[in-house]
């Protein structure tokens, strides 16, 4: 009774504080801190949408629905200690393992560090050294102990939650990775466009150009890829979602909703590679233009 009492109490009060929340006997650890833990959080998931829309040379346009992880790096741990259906590089329904994302050196990845700090040494390779907050990381987890993720998105903070810089993590289905820095920030989006000097998909030639549009994720999820050759835009790619709490409820739900995401996404491209292929789309064998495949690590030729 005095529990419920103190509990109205604190809700009602206009400076409501968290801090002022007393919960008696037993409640208090196993209530009262989940209470603080969900306040604190930083991760979350997304219920979204991706669309793939080719203008040129012929027309083909698909899209499909999956949800991913956005997740502060610093708590990933937490994550695995409060969530069954969650680990850190171990065996789950869900999975975060540090080997499937950027390690450095490229040749020769130190294992001892894990993402964060090896996100931290490539910014400081890149004269960035003020991204000393949290490292936001939208991407998929190993499902079963499967995983593909074909692109992720880290956001870096200063000590003062400003935003710095994005990365972008981009693999193809040979398992080959390559990041690209965004620094140039616009209407609240980080912008860049670079020539993609990498094999992702062997109907699109090595040497057009990405255009990464990436806004920060927020309450809505708002992502824009671009290829581009010679000035025309043929190729336009968008990740849309809204924002979903980081539960156990919603991990069973997804699982349950979204079956091996990762699986089906490495089907769907195969798919629409065929489909292509069908339309006579320009190919390029995976060996050709080795010349234009730069900066690439876990070369697929090196395993």
């Amino acid at each position: 009774m005095r529990t419920c009492l103190q509990w109205k109490c604190a809700v009602n009060c206009n400076n409501f504080n968290l801090r002022n929340l007393r919960i008696c006997g037993k409640e208090k650890s196993r209530f009262g801190s989940a209470i603080i833990y969900k306040a604190n959080l930083n991760s979350c998931l997304y219920k979204a949408l991706v669309m793939h829309n080719r203008l040129e040379p012929k027309v083909h346009r698909f899209h499909y629905s999956v949800f991913m992880f956005y997740v502060d790096l610093d708590e990933l741990d937490g994550l695995a200690k409060k969530h069954l259906m969650f680990s850190r590089n171990k065996f789950n329904f869900f999975s975060y393992r540090d080997r499937e994302h950027l390690q450095l050196p490229a040749d020769n990845p130190d294992q001892s560090k894990n993402t964060k700090q090896h996100i931290l040494d490539y910014l400081a390779q890149n004269g960035i050294h003020n991204a000393d907050g949290k490292i936001m990381l939208l991407t998929n987890m190993a499902v079963l102990g499967y995983n593909f993720n074909p692109v992720s998105f880290y956001i870096c903070h200063d000590k003062n939650d400003n935003v710095v810089c994005s990365i972008v993590e981009v693999c193809n289905t040979y398992r080959e990775m390559k990041t690209y820095l965004v620094t140039e920030k616009k209407d609240e989006k980080f912008i860049l466009n670079t020539t993609k000097y990498f094999y992702v998909s062997p109907f699109i030639d090595h040497d057009a150009n990405f255009e990464f549009v990436v806004g920060v994720p927020g309450e809505k999820l708002n992502i824009r890829i671009d290829d581009i050759k010679d000035g025309r835009r043929f190729f336009i790619s968008t990740l849309t979602g809204n924002r979903k709490a980081f539960s156990g409820w919603n991990l069973l739900k997804y699982f349950l909703r979204f079956p091996i995401i990762p699986l089906q996404i490495m089907f769907l491209i195969h798919w629409n590679a065929l489909i292509l292929w069908f339309k006579k789309i320009p190919f390029h064998k995976k060996g050709a233009h080795a010349n234009l495949q730069r900066d690439v690590m876990r070369k697929y030729g090196d395993k």
